[in-house]
């Protein structure tokens, strides 16, 4: 494709070269460019890849965008902003292949993956083609692409819409995250809907506080984005979301909605409810426990209804979903007690799912977790104080600390714990933390493992070891039995 094609969505101060010069892909990374590819270069909190433009052309770019002109052999274009500028290439290098599909995104701190599932499941009722995008990897028909980012980077992105569009998909449900609007990657995008789940503390470590991370969820419904919005009327930010989108479709279980449940029933194999969206009614099962995957569930019925799913159509999609990989998902039995694995790693997540598995435990619960490194670090006592406040018992663990010492974390996880008295150990290696815990079992209780989730593995000192905690507990069972 000629560069002068690939320049007319995007705003450029200048260019210089020749225009016509031949793109054969779009990099963002100089270490990973082929051949032909367009270079853009980008400036990050730890780097800058003008810094290798240079490398970019001995590797065989075509041409260079960038924010200061570069003395180059190649063609160049400067932006304003290069990270702004790649998602619109990539969108126009792939053919616009969004404009054939239909595309919703889900954005919040919690919830974004189960209700992508659950409209996945309803459409699938419907008789639609639907492809998935988010923590748990890409997923449309029998292809399946493993996780790196909850949304992708643009270039991926663009490609994977248009190897959907091509394959027949015709709606796509995606999980759009705070980072990935604040970086611009889903700019261009126009959402046939957008979800809004809560706001609750999380990527402290990167935003400067709980306004600025709710500013860029915000701007998904912001300029027109989205041609339907679904807002959750029992979060406050959401509340207040509602009060400046127009025309916004409103869920909720506590406070007046477009959308409610009544005669909520809870067990460990799910909920029972009647839905009410905007006044028609229908009674629903969901394969999910907790009462706030009722409330996942009301999200992903007003989306689809708003986009023409009949409710029955609806009950029916949401019923057939058994359940979603690492979210609170019941994987074992031993020794008359239930395992549960989540992925709630944030204060708000882990108290809710503790607090709904406590509403259905007939014994003890116990409570193993761990917290991430390299991450926000006053979330830690916070989970410990979640943990200590609603389990019999706390197993702490490491989760994925990357870069920090697993004995630091689990120090500042104990500072909040202790303030709760309640009884823990700590147990620095999680398959042995879960050996333990497993161990504890008896009639009645329960096990929630919590903050990976379906999550294959464990970040050590940058490296990526294999693990999942679905088949760490199957593999301790195995071993009991």
């Amino acid at each position: 494709m000629e560069l002068s094609r690939l320049l007319n969505d995007i705003a450029y101060k200048s260019l210089t070269g020749d225009a016509s010069a031949e793109v054969a892909g779009i990099c963002t990374d100089s270490r990973k460019l082929r051949p032909g590819e367009l270079f853009v270069c980008c400036r990050g909190a730890n780097y800058d890849s003008h810094d290798f433009a240079e490398e970019a052309c001995s590797r065989g770019a075509s041409a260079v965008v960038c924010e200061r002109d570069i003395d180059l052999p190649v063609p160049r274009v400067v932006v304003a902003d290069g990270r702004a500028a790649v998602a619109p290439l990539a969108r126009a290098f792939y053919g616009y292949a969004d404009r054939r599909l239909k595309i919703v995104g889900v954005t919040g701190t919690n919830g974004k993956t189960t209700i992508t599932y659950m409209l996945d499941s309803v459409f699938k009722a419907a008789g639609a083609k639907t492809g998935v995008i988010g923590t748990l990897g890409v997923r449309y028909g029998d292809v399946f692409v493993d996780p790196e980012l909850t949304t992708p980077d643009p270039v991926f992105l663009h490609a994977v819409l248009r190897d959907m569009a091509d394959a027949g998909v015709e709606y796509v449900f995606m999980e759009v995250s705070a980072h990935a609007l604040y970086f611009k990657k889903t700019e261009g995008l126009t959402f046939a809907a957008g979800i809004f789940t809560n706001l609750t503390r999380d990527h402290l470590d990167f935003f400067a506080g709980m306004e600025e991370y709710g500013a860029a969820k915000a701007s998904l419904f912001e300029g027109g984005r989205c041609r339907v919005a679904v807002i959750n009327a029992d979060d406050a930010f959401g509340a207040r979301l509602l009060g400046k989108v127009g025309g916004a479709l409103s869920y909720g279980l506590e406070n007046p909605a477009d959308t409610f449940a009544v005669d909520i029933r809870e067990s460990l194999s799910g909920c029972n409810f009647v839905i009410n969206v905007s006044d028609e009614l229908y009674d629903v099962h969901i394969s999910l426990p907790a009462v706030y995957n009722v409330s996942n569930a009301l999200a992903a019925a007003t989306c689809a209804r708003a986009l023409g799913v009949w409710l029955d159509v609806i009950a029916k999609g949401l019923g057939d979903l058994g359940g979603v990989p690492g979210r609170l998902e019941r994987v074992a039995s031993y020794n008359g007690g239930e395992i549960f694995v989540d992925f709630a790693h944030t204060p708000d997540g882990l108290e809710k799912s503790l607090s709904s598995l406590r509403r259905l435990c007939e014994g003890k619960l116990y409570c193993l977790f761990g917290c991430g490194g390299n991450r926000d670090a006053l979330k830690r006592p916070l989970m410990g104080q979640a943990a200590g406040r609603n389990a019999d018992f706390v197993i702490v663990t490491s989760d994925n600390p990357r870069f920090e010492d697993a004995c630091d974390i689990i120090e500042m996880i104990e500072g909040g714990l202790a303030k709760t008295g309640a009884p823990y150990v700590t147990i620095s290696d999680r398959e042995m933390a879960t050996e333990y815990a497993v161990h504890l079992l008896g009639k009645g209780d329960i096990l929630l493992v919590a903050g990976k989730g379906g999550e294959n593995y464990q970040e050590i000192v940058g490296i990526r070891h294999a693990y999942n905690d679905n088949r760490i507990i199957k593999k301790i069972i195995g071993d009991l039995k």
